[in-house]
């Protein structure tokens, strides 16, 4: 027996060293999978940010320009070309010269197409070519003699060898035939604007002789003959200014006229009644035209400025003329504007050649480029605004190949207050698109970070009361027993998928909320003091029936009370609003306080976030009030401090950091949250803080937008930009939660 001792003694040795052998392999293993995994992470946090910022990156990317020689055409040296214009693909252009020539010619070595002689008396000349400001090809063209005729520009395109074998074959066409449109007695035109909109057309002409012309036509095509009928009026005034530039808006409704005294005039049409003067108190107007859409005007003067203007409703809603911003252009002469047939942009030419490039909603300069070794006689944009065709003096033909992917983008268009197009003010707004090639798109961030925080505001205010109230009462009063059900039971709701909780709250609480609204309002008034006030009686009820209820399950007790209280809370509503306001809640608001409601709105947003965010905050707080040792509890409570003491001087203040973590975490949870307030507001981009209105926040624009957007367009890349916004506000929230976290554990370490 005693030989056994000293055997069994070292096996229990040898399974001893090799159970902490395996029990160090196995910590060894489980440290090096849990360092793995934490790098991982990290590291996939960071590929996520480096990845939103190579997408966010090209918004940012200044403009660039290349200038490449084409060729020479040494017929056109000594001719003096009045129009220049490109087709969409930058191969085949057309110059029409001051004899009424009009010649097709390749970019590619400036090679003669097609040519064809425009005017059929040889005396004349043409001395000034108007295109029409909806850019679909219709040109204008003033001769010497007074007499105007239209044409219209097409381009063909075949593939008659294949795909490879592109082939654009341009022509001329006369839609309304070949006589002129206008004859002006008093001869030469010195000023020429164009607009035809399929169904009207006008056209207004200024003579040397100050006096303005309109021919106002009602366009009818036959449906069955397709024969075209015109039914047209002529209106002649004679000016009292010295005008400079001409330009007729899009809607057909106003014709802008600006003097050598820096004045735009605004005329009514077809009278050509004077309605506005507008003073710009700069140089003589030297150019003006219409930006896209036809609602801006662009004027730009002997000072090297360029304003633009278009017209708000006024106080009394009426239209008035407005100056919305000025682009320096330098301190020569705006010879040229040329607007991009796609965007809000525009390039000027200036009386020193130097070539700039603007965006009037961004309202920055993109680019500039001298153009004084060229000595440009006429210039064209083409229709994507990735190309400008110049034509030198000596016949030299060159292109400003133009990279300008995103210029509707800077900070004041995307963070500060921006004066659209028809709005009465500069606001905040996004709108990314629209039904017309003409809109204006609007990319401000600054309401989806509102509407970002509106939603997480109200969640917090539903659910940090109700979470932190439930996760200190459950951690430090309730019975174990009870609490093994409710915790889990609280926990469990985060499981719950974020779509049902937003399609309960739009199809099922949202009308709910707006029928019976004034009795959800009741219910916060009228179950508070309920609770205290059955909590104080049941203190002061002496019964023995008390002895019944075990500590820390008076909880229980509270269910039917807030099932009665709730009840009387609906049942009072009815008459209260009735006696009070004389209406019930719903249409007060709208009527007498003026306050706007919408079914989906941030009331219905911040109870079902408040529902998500409730399980996040309730289980981290609880963890770490009911961490905190019991021995810190108990050394107060034999020191003579009541048990609510105890919870407010130690408990609480040793939970602090756990607590502050459980609050920032259920922030960054209601922030980035997406189906909730995409299903149950009305995701309309609004800053207002009304808490019946609804709002669009950063997660829920993304979802929404997305699928939609061009992959690569400035649109595309701004959704990333609100990734990257929403990416950036979590990673702030947790650091500075981190960071208090840390403090607050240094502080109340030594309890």
């Amino acid at each position: 027996m005693n030989a056994a001792t000293p055997a069994s003694a070292a096996l229990g040795q040898a399974r001893s060293a090799r159970y902490h052998l395996m029990r160090g392999r196995k910590d060894s293993v489980a440290r090096w999978l849990i360092g793995v995994g934490g790098v991982s992470v990290i590291l996939a946090v960071v590929l996520i940010f480096f990845y939103l910022m190579a997408v966010v990156f090209p918004l940012f990317k200044p403009a660039t320009t290349e200038l490449l020689q084409l060729g020479t055409n040494e017929s056109w040296a000594g001719e003096t070309p009045v129009y220049l214009a490109v087709e969409e693909q930058r191969e085949v252009g057309v110059h029409i010269t001051s004899t009424g020539k009009a010649e097709f010619f390749r970019l590619d070595g400036a090679q003669i197409i097609d040519k064809l002689e425009l005017l059929p008396d040889e005396e004349d000349q043409v001395v000034r070519v108007a295109e029409s400001i909806q850019h679909n090809g219709l040109l204008a063209i003033a001769t010497a003699k007074g007499r105007v005729l239209l044409l219209r520009l097409a381009y063909e395109t075949r593939f008659d060898g294949g795909v490879e074998s592109r082939q654009i074959i341009p022509s001329i066409e006369f839609p309304y035939g070949k006589e002129a449109m206008l004859s002006v007695p008093s001869g030469e035109i010195r000023q020429l604007a164009l607009s035809d909109t399929g169904d009207r057309l006008l056209l207004a002409a200024l003579s040397t002789d100050g006096r303005l012309h309109l021919l106002s036509s009602d366009l009818n095509r036959n449906l069955l003959t397709d024969e075209l009928s015109m039914d047209s009026i002529q209106v002649t005034r004679e000016l009292e200014v010295d005008a400079s530039g001409l330009a007729i808006s899009g809607n057909l409704s106003w014709l802008y006229l600006g003097d050598t005294l820096g004045r735009i005039h605004r005329l009514a049409l077809p009278s050509l009644d004077t309605v506005q003067t507008v003073d710009l108190a700069g140089g003589g107007i030297t150019r003006m035209t219409m930006l896209l859409g036809g609602i801006s005007l662009l004027a730009g003067d002997e000072s090297g400025t360029i304003s633009q203007l278009f017209p708000v409703r006024d106080d009394d809603n009426a239209w008035s003329l407005k100056l919305v911003r000025q682009f320096r252009n330098g301190s020569a002469a705006i010879e040229d504007i040329l607007v991009e047939q796609r965007r809000k942009g525009f390039l000027a030419l200036d009386a020193e050649d130097e070539l700039t490039i603007y965006h009037s909603t961004s309202g920055q300069l993109v680019r500039s480029d001298s153009l004084a070794g060229i000595n440009p006689d006429a210039i064209a944009l083409a229709p994507r605004a990735d190309g400008l065709l110049i034509e030198g003096r000596n016949g030299e033909l060159s292109e400003l190949e133009i990279d300008n992917e995103h210029p509707e983008v800077s900070f004041s268009s995307l963070w500060q207050k921006v004066w659209y197009e028809n709005y009465s003010e500069p606001e905040y707004v996004w709108q990314s698109s629209a039904s017309t090639n003409e809109f204006e798109p609007k990319f401000s961030l600054t309401p989806l970070v509102f509407g970002t925080l509106k939603a997480a505001l109200y969640a917090m205010l539903f659910a940090t009361p109700l979470a932190l109230m439930g996760a200190i009462y459950t951690a430090y009063f309730m019975a174990p027993r009870l609490r093994q059900l409710v915790k889990p039971g609280i926990e469990i709701m985060a499981a719950l998928p974020t779509v049902i909780l937003g399609f309960l709250a739009g199809l099922w609480f949202a009308p709910i909320v707006e029928e019976h609204l004034a009795g959800i309002f009741a219910l916060f008034v009228v179950i508070p003091p309920g609770i205290l006030l059955f909590a104080w009686w049941w203190q002061r009820w002496d019964s023995p029936f008390k002895a019944w209820v075990p500590e820390g399950y008076e909880p229980l007790l509270q269910l039917p009370v807030l099932v009665v209280l709730g009840a009387l809370a609906l049942w009072l509503a009815e008459p209260l609003q009735l006696a009070i306001l004389g209406m019930d809640l719903r249409s007060w608001l709208s009527q007498e306080a003026g306050i706007a409601y919408d079914q989906r709105n941030a009331f219905v947003v911040g109870c079902a976030m408040g529902v998500a965010v409730v399980p996040t905050i309730f289980s981290m707080a609880e963890d770490a009030v009911f961490g905190v040792p019991k021995s810190l509890s108990d050394g107060s409570l034999a020191l003579g401090a009541t048990p609510w003491q105890t919870l407010i001087k130690v408990v609480i203040p040793t939970a602090s950091a756990g607590i502050f973590s459980a609050l920032m975490i259920g922030l960054g949870r209601a922030v980035g949250e997406t189906m909730i307030v995409l299903m149950a507001t009305g995701n309309t981009p609004i800053m207002d803080w009304n808490l019946f209105e609804g709002m669009r926040t950063l997660a829920a624009n993304i979802a929404v937008e997305m699928p939609e957007s061009e992959v690569g367009s400035s649109h595309y890349r701004i959704l990333f930009l609100a990734a990257l916004v929403l990416f950036l506000f979590t990673f702030a929230v947790n650091t500075v939660a981190e960071i208090v976290r840390q403090r607050l554990r240094e502080r109340y370490s030594s309890l």
